[in-house]
């Protein structure tokens, strides 16, 4: 009969549990690195005025729009509506 015989050594010395270890100790450490980063760079204050403030912006940005915009809308609107210019009576009666 043979005997079996079991490895003892230490759990530290084998290379896979450091392998599985190293998942969470990366997330540790990712985690008190953006701790010190939130410390260090505090958030801005938000402005009280906040909302006028960005209905000033979207006024400019529609402003701006419609400029861009003015010479299609100029064409279109021509096209649409066209000038019609009376033809005068003389060509009318004018005989071929």
């Amino acid at each position: 009969m043979q005997q079996v015989t079991t490895d003892t050594q230490p759990w530290w010395k084998y290379g896979h549990v450091w392998l599985i270890l190293s998942g969470p100790f990366a997330v540790i450490v990712a985690g008190f690195v953006t701790l010190v980063i939130a410390i260090r760079v505090p958030d801005p204050v938000v402005a009280q005025d906040y909302y006028r403030r960005g209905l000033e912006i979207n006024k400019t940005l529609a402003a701006e729009k419609d400029l861009q915009l003015a010479p299609a809308m100029q064409a279109r609107n021509h096209v649409v509506t066209p000038t019609h210019v009376p033809a005068s009576p003389e060509k009318s009666l004018k005989t071929p």
